[in-house]
């Protein structure tokens, strides 16, 4: 398949008389796909039932005349002042009860049924003009799920919706009192209609009970999700997409996916590293124009499996961004470097946002292919560049990686709730194991704990913390290597701590007698270089022990093809229980030069450069925000 290029659009900020000719300049810089009208309900429904379709009708005709493929959003994002007054009680409400207002986007509870409604008949009205229209080739639902910490809502229809949803689940108060363990601190029910939201209690909450919130309003994000894709698969044949975010476990993605046929999200390098990523000040310094080497490529793996193969990049940070803490410029080549990447990824398309920079508003400090006064901003050469290209570079094909990295979103929900250390994260975790994988020079996939392990050399699944019986049988089983831990089967799906004592693997004598977490600057320092921070696990074990701490306890065990991973490694450590697993894999490594990263496709092999200096790679140089790819 031979990728795209695109750009987000809307025709509603500027003049009718304008869009002709920006339509004109996408394709002269070749792109191929325009998304538009995700955030314009006000424009579409004015008032309550009186539409106005006719000036989207008009964009959707100049942007397709000119030989553009149109995205078409679902407006559902950016409910009107109108809404309000129609459903007045439709707002989410955070953890300490304050109602979230009207006057910027997301203002909406996803347990609210009326609102839902309004959404579906929208869809409706949107699918019915356009579900067939030939220059509508793809549709976006609604824009950025749980942005602005908006998947958990502490509202009224959440708690009628809550207390349904548990008495499906438990059909008993004494079995929810059970599952809970209400019995401490006497916290029994009699009843359902007694469980509130668990917020604004005198200090924790029951974990069970958060636990169960957590799964619940993820439950609401998938079903609010399916009530527009079922409506729109009544009037189209089209793909289905929405656009996730990075670092965002609120909600299930690979449950919400199922419903959609392609995954996409929104990629924004620097402002990630500035605003949601541990990183030294070192290393925030190294790559403060470029991104972290491997939060793309992380979200790229992750959501070509949320959308089982098929995925794009909806938005493409091309300059500097508005929201994070600070809001650097890329340095020259990155947009088209990290348009590369997505690509080397499986990416179908990468559309880059946006096409002007807004003059007005929250986002004008956003960058575009344009400057506010249409002239090209530094990014638009890179996006032509990357265009002709792909038209010279042709077909890209995606196989199977030797490594999968299992992710899964419940274990998020499980230690975050009880992360027993103050910087303990899943996503963290996970994310410094992935990093460990590509400073291999590896080429990985990342899974969820129902996929198929066939054919893969090395599965790696830290922090898993919830392991049902039939994955322990199949990671047990798997004629692989398997590297679990830390934390890996700790919890029941309630959060409690299961008896036998974890990780309670078929076929591995390991057991984790004490857990604790490590303050920053303490260390448990291990034999051979490296140590185990932030947490470590005293194991008791009559298996091999491959890695062992300063003190001659368990660092890593193995009984020969299923190893158990007793702490956090630093980078030193981590690199090391790579090559340790890898090596029993039959696994070829190589040392990547640090900020160089490598990925694999089929037939090529694609390097890129992240450091701010040039890296040599087999005897030539490769400058700073620059890739070169060879066949393999």
């Amino acid at each position: 398949m031979k990728p795209t290029l695109g750009v987000c659009y809307y025709p509603e900020h500027w003049p009718e008389e304008d869009w002709a000719s920006d339509a004109e300049r996408m394709v002269a810089a070749g792109l191929k796909w325009v998304r538009i009208g995700e955030f314009a309900w006000s424009r579409l429904e004015p008032k309550p039932g009186q539409y106005d379709f006719d000036w989207l009708a008009r964009a959707i005709d100049v942007l397709g005349n000119a030989g553009l493929s149109v995205i078409l959003g679902t407006p559902t994002a950016t409910p009107p002042r109108w809404m309000l007054e129609k459903l007045p009680d439709m707002l989410g409400v955070d953890d300490a009860a304050r109602v979230r207002k009207f006057g910027s986007r997301r203002h909406y509870c996803f347990s609210h049924l009326g609102y839902r409604a309004e959404c579906a008949k929208m869809a409706a009205e949107l699918g019915k003009r356009y579900g067939k229209n030939a220059h509508v080739l793809a549709w976006q639902i609604d824009n950025e799920y749980a942005c602005h910490d908006t998947t958990l809502s502490y509202s009224d229809a959440a708690l009628k919706g809550f207390r349904e949803w548990l008495q499906q689940k438990y059909q008993s108060i004494d079995a929810l009192n059970r599952a809970w363990g209400n019995v401490f601190w006497s916290m029994e029910y009699d009843n359902f209609d007694q469980v509130e939201l668990p917020n604004l209690t005198v200090t924790e909450p029951n974990p069970s009970h958060v636990i169960d919130f957590k799964r619940y309003s993820s439950a609401q994000v998938v079903a609010f999700n399916k009530v527009q894709a079922d409506v729109l698969r009544g009037f189209t044949d089209r793909p289905l997409i929405h656009n996730y975010m990075g670092r965002e476990l609120s909600f299930d993605h690979f449950e919400l996916g199922e419903d959609l046929d392609i995954a996409s999200w929104d990629s924004y390098p620097i402002g990630f590293l500035s605003d949601r990523l541990e990183a030294s000040d070192t290393d925030k310094s190294l790559y403060l124009r470029q991104g972290d080497p491997d939060n793309q490529a992380f979200h790229h793996d992750l959501y070509r499996a949320v959308g089982r193969g098929r995925w794009w990049v909806m938005e493409q940070q091309p300059g500097p961004v508005n929201w994070a803490p600070w809001n650097p410029a890329p340095l020259p080549g990155m947009a088209r470097l990290w348009a590369w990447e997505a690509f080397a990824h499986g990416a179908e398309t990468v559309c880059y946002f946006r096409w002007r920079q807004a003059p007005f508003a929250q986002e004008l400090h956003h960058a575009g292919l344009l400057r506010p006064d249409s002239e090209d901003a530094p990014a638009l050469s890179e996006a032509r560049q990357v265009a002709d290209e792909i038209e010279e570079f042709g077909a890209l094909q995606i196989n199977q990686a030797p490594v999968a990295l299992i992710f899964d979103y419940s274990a998020d929900w499980i230690i975050g709730t009880q992360p027993q250390g103050a910087d303990f994260s899943y996503f963290r975790l996970v994310l410094d194991s992935y990093r460990a994988l590509r400073r291999a020079g590896l080429t990985i996939d990342i899974v969820p704990p129902s996929a198929s392990l066939d054919g893969y050399q090395l599965v790696c699944a830290p922090g898993v913390a919830e392991m049902s019986s039939e994955l322990k049988q199949r990671l047990s089983d798997h004629d692989g290597i398997i590297l679990v831990g830390p934390r890996a089967a700790s919890k029941t799906p309630n959060g409690a701590i299961p008896v036998p004592l974890p990780p309670d693997l078929p076929n591995l004598d390991a057991t984790v007698t004490r857990v604790e977490s490590l303050p920053p600057k303490s260390q448990v320092p291990l034999t051979g270089g490296g140590a185990f921070v932030h947490w470590f696990e005293h194991v008791d074990t009559r298996e091999v022990n491959l890695i062992v701490t300063q003190d001659d306890m368990p660092a890593l065990v193995s009984n020969g093809r299923l190893m158990y991973l007793c702490g956090w490694p630093d980078h030193e450590a981590y690199d090391r229980v790579v090559e340790t697993a890898c090596a029993a894999a039959g696994i070829a490594t190589t040392k990547m030069p640090t900020g160089l990263r490598i990925r694999e496709t089929a037939q090529h092999r694609f390097v890129f450069n992240y450091a701010p200096t040039a890296i040599s790679w087999n005897g030539k140089p490769i400058q700073p925000g620059d890739l070169v790819w060879e066949s393999i």
